[in-house]
Formats: C-alpha cells, sequence, structure tokens
C-alpha cells in the first residue's frame, strides 16, 4: 500500500483553454493571458507576455491555421518563470526567428523561447519569461495563507 505523502507540495498555476484560430481567437488569447497573470499577481510580466501570446496567437492563427481547428493557449507559472504556449495543428510550418519581425519580438521579450513538435499533427511554440523574486514570493504567500 502506497502512503498519501504528508507534506504539501507547492503546486505550480496553469491556465489552459481552446480558442477559434481567428483573428478574434488570437485577441481573446492576450486578453485571457492577462486576467489571468492579474489574477495569480503577477502583473509585473504581464506587459511582455501580452505581446509574446499576441504574437504567438497571431502566428497561429496566421500561419498553423487548418480549417475547423482550434490553437490552444497555454500558461504555467512556478517560483521563477512564467511558461507561454500555443499549440496549433499545422506541424508541417516551423517557425524561424529570421521570418518575421514577431518572433525577433518573442526572442527579445522571453528568456528562452523554443518549439516542441507533436503528438502529429500539432506542434508547440513556448516562451519563458523569468519571473521577479517579490512577485514568485509573494503569490506563494498569497496561496500558502488562503485555506
Amino acid at each position: 500500500m502506497n502512503q498519501e505523502p504528508t507534506q504539501l507540495l507547492a503546486s505550480p498555476r496553469q491556465f489552459g483553454i481552446q480558442l477559434s484560430a481567428t483573428p478574434r481567437g488570437a485577441r481573446l488569447a492576450r486578453l485571457l493571458a492577462v486576467a489571468q497573470l492579474h489574477s495569480w499577481e503577477l502583473e509585473a510580466v504581464s506587459g511582455p507576455a501580452a505581446q509574446i501570446v499576441a504574437e504567438l496567437a497571431a502566428n497561429a492563427v496566421t500561419h498553423g491555421r487548418v480549417p475547423g481547428r482550434d490553437f490552444r493557449l497555454g500558461l504555467l507559472a512556478d517560483e521563477d518563470r512564467l511558461r507561454i504556449e500555443v499549440t496549433d495543428t499545422r506541424s508541417d510550418r516551423l517557425p524561424v526567428a529570421s521570418g518575421g519581425y514577431g518572433l525577433v519580438l518573442v526572442e527579445a521579450l522571453s528568456g528562452n523561447w523554443g518549439v516542441r513538435q507533436g503528438p502529429v499533427p500539432r506542434k508547440t511554440v513556448w516562451a519563458e519569461l523569468p519571473l521577479p523574486r517579490a512577485a514568485a514570493t509573494e503569490g506563494s504567500a498569497m496561496r500558502a495563507a488562503t485555506p
């Protein structure tokens, strides 16, 4: 028999939503990301994160669109970083930073970015932003104090 751990582990903050692969869906992705970051009290990174989400969602809608298929926005925040993921259904079209201004902006704003393929026919473009230490610590303290 397995015993339950007696110590609570800090869980990362996660958010994910599937949106229509339209300009309206891309705009909604940016708005929802900003609202989620505010609810996590991560306003310090909401500006750069909004720009990254806008670029990645616009790319998913423009270059990764397959009629009738949506794209997915994912946010994951832990103590040190915010990870933004946008998944579309065109694994045959990989983004490159030299291909346009949008990914150059993502590269400049993020600490790290890349592409993960699969499962077929999907690809996920992700970017990470370092979190200011005070914002990460305050968020943890608030979650620990909440019953």
